[in-house]
Parts: C-alpha cells; structure tokens; sequence
C-alpha cells in the first residue's frame, strides 16, 4: 500500500461558501470524502490536511517526505509566493502533485506564477474538485512506479 498526504492551504476550509462561481458549491469534507473513496478502491493510505498557516503547511509536508509519503498540495494563495514551501517539497523529497480547482492561468496574471511548481513533478488546474481525483490518480502511478525501478 502506498501513502499519499493530501495537503490544503489557505481559505480552502471556506469552500462551498467562498466565491461558488470560481471554486464552485462542494465544500472540503466533499472533496475528502470523495478523495477517500477513490484512494480505497486505489489501495492508498490517504491522509487529508487543511492549514491556513504557511509554517504548518512546511510541517505537514517535512512529515510526508519522513513517512516516505507522495503529497498532494492545493497549496492555494501559498503556491504564488511561498519559496519556505517550495524549499520543504524539495528539501522533504517527496513525490509531490500541485492540484488547483480553477485554471490560475485563466485568472489574475499574478496567479500564473507557481512558486513550488519545479519541484513538483506535475500540475493539474482548472477541473474543480476533479482535480483532486486526477491528481491522486496521477501521483499513484508515479510511486508505483518508483517502487517497481526500486524492486
């Protein structure tokens, strides 16, 4: 079984409520619980995680990549200026997905710019709570295969 820690930053407690035309009506738990369903039928061990401070976010992602963990990150408003996060994804070496429920590069130009996004082994943006699905699909396959090259 392989570990994934799914990690949320900043004001994605307030989803379902806040600004429903860009992030649209279900809320955190919805995504949890939809990303726990589809994590038991991949025989993942999920762990799931909101912060809206910038230090524990570092925290939980030094915790994943102690536990030998990949991470899912919607680091939100933190994925365009954190480099304390960026510099944890890479010095942790965990596997890491950055996933966004909207397309930021059909957003604010300041948006466009992704701090942690080179040491992420890929970006999934702009499919709503999907995003959480295909990232978690995506970041599967990569730990599975490096577990297979490791064998």
């Amino acid at each position: 079984m392989i570990a994934i820690h799914c990690l949320n930053g900043p004001n994605l407690n307030l989803l379902g409520q806040r600004e429903p035309g860009i992030y649209g009506a279900a809320t955190l738990a919805d995504i949890e619980q939809n990303l726990r369903e589809r994590a038991a039928r991949l025989d993942i061990a999920l762990t799931f995680r909101q912060t809206n401070h910038e230090g524990e976010l570092v925290t939980f992602v030094q915790e994943a990549g102690a536990a030998g963990a990949g991470v899912l990150i919607n680091a939100a408003a933190y994925t365009h200026s954190s480099i304390a996060l960026r510099d944890a994804i890479k010095g942790a070496g965990v596997t890491a997905v950055e996933i966004h429920l909207s397309n930021v590069h059909a957003r604010e130009e300041f948006r466009h710019v992704s701090r942690i996004a080179p040491v992420c082994a890929g970006v999934i943006s702009g499919f709503g709570p999907h995003s959480y699905v295909v990232g978690l699909d995506a970041l599967a396959h990569l730990l599975r295969g490096q577990l297979l090259s490791a064998s």
